[in-house]
């Protein structure tokens, strides 16, 4: 534990996979990065719109549905012909909202890893990131349809990538840096920090041990005086 104390801090990773690895590692506190955090919020909001836009038209669309196709049929009551329909719409709002809830969420964190990770391998965010991102998601989706499809599906995700790493850009220019450049001068800075305080303590023990070479080398300096 001593040993482990003292030892010199891991050098600021120096590849692009050594960059792309501390993306899924855990630091000191046990907390993943701002950027793999971001991923998983990305993932839960995309699949939250994705439910509300699938399902939210299907309810209505399913609710009208059951009232015009149940002028025939005789309920005990106004409240049971009302929840009649809403069960109605409830079933194609769960059904229609999944179909497109995970979707969503699939394109979504396809391609945020895939641009995230393209950031962290050539240390720097560019909007070629997210068009290359978008591009491999959306070949992803489409592939299955045949080389036309896989064509439409590179175009459509280049078109998806490029606005959206457009914005994303000008999010970061406001805020002054990118995740990218945030990460890098934290990690230096924390690098720095523990760098100076293993020297700091390596001064201090070689202080230590000289101190003790010191005090146990009189006793002996002195019985060879008396002799």
């Amino acid at each position: 534990g001593a040993q482990a104390g003292f030892s010199r801090p891991e050098p600021l990773p120096q590849t692009g996979w050594e960059r792309l690895s501390e993306l899924w590692r855990r630091d000191e506190q046990q907390r993943f990065p701002e950027e793999t955090v971001n991923i998983a919020k990305s993932a839960f909001t995309a699949g939250v719109v994705g439910w509300l836009y699938g399902g939210l038209p299907a309810f209505v669309s399913a609710r009208k549905a059951f009232i015009e196709s149940s002028h025939g049929e005789i309920f005990q009551n106004r409240a049971d012909a009302v929840q009649s329909a809403h069960r109605a719409g409830l079933r194609s709002f769960i059904r229609y909202g999944w179909r497109w809830s995970w979707r969503v969420t699939a394109f979504a964190t396809i391609f945020n890893v895939v641009s995230t990770g393209l950031s962290a391998y050539r240390d720097k965010t560019t909007i070629s990131n997210f068009a290359a991102a978008g591009a491999f998601t959306g070949a992803l989706f489409r592939m299955h349809l045949g080389l036309q499809g896989l064509v439409g599906g590179i175009v459509f995700g280049t078109a998806f990538g490029v606005p959206a790493g457009g914005l994303l850009m000008a999010m970061y220019g406001l805020a002054g840096e990118t995740f990218q450049e945030k990460r890098s001068r934290e990690r230096r800075e924390l690098y720095e920090q523990k760098l100076a305080e293993w020297q700091s303590r390596l001064s201090m023990t070689e202080i230590l041990d000289q101190t003790e070479n010191t005090a146990q080398g009189r006793p002996e300096m002195e019985r060879a005086r008396e002799l």
